[in-house]
């Protein structure tokens, strides 16, 4: 099995509802997302996808969150933003590219969360 992964940013805002805590105040993060995708056998010319168009496509997921207070965009109304449901919410928007194995947040260099089907 192979797997390739490339990695991204984008910078956001969130507070979490119901968290007793700082976290449910308003607060902003510089985000990293690494997207994780996988083949048995390699394509015929020796890779498992291209890596600047899983780039690309991640960018653009990446594009519609950044800058942006996460809780007033449409999904993240009625689900918290955490990092576990941000990861979650990438991964569904890329459930279209062949291979897609996992998509890890880091929310600080110590902190992250991984979604995998």
């Amino acid at each position: 099995m192979y797997s390739i992964k490339v990695e991204a940013n984008f910078s956001s805002a969130h507070n979490l509802r119901g968290y007793k805590g700082r976290c449910e105040d308003l607060h902003g993060h510089n985000w990293k997302v690494e997207l994780t995708v996988q083949a048995k056998e390699l394509n015929k010319i020796g890779m498992v996808q291209d890596f600047r168009f899983l780039k690309d496509k991640l960018n653009a997921v990446l594009d519609k969150l950044d800058h942006k207070h996460l809780n007033e965009l449409g999904y993240f109304k009625k689900v918290n933003p955490t990092s576990e449901n941000i990861a979650k919410y990438i991964f569904d928007c890329l459930a279209g590219i062949k291979g897609i194995k996992s998509v890890t947040v880091w929310e600080s260099e110590n902190s992250c969360a991984t979604y995998h089907e």
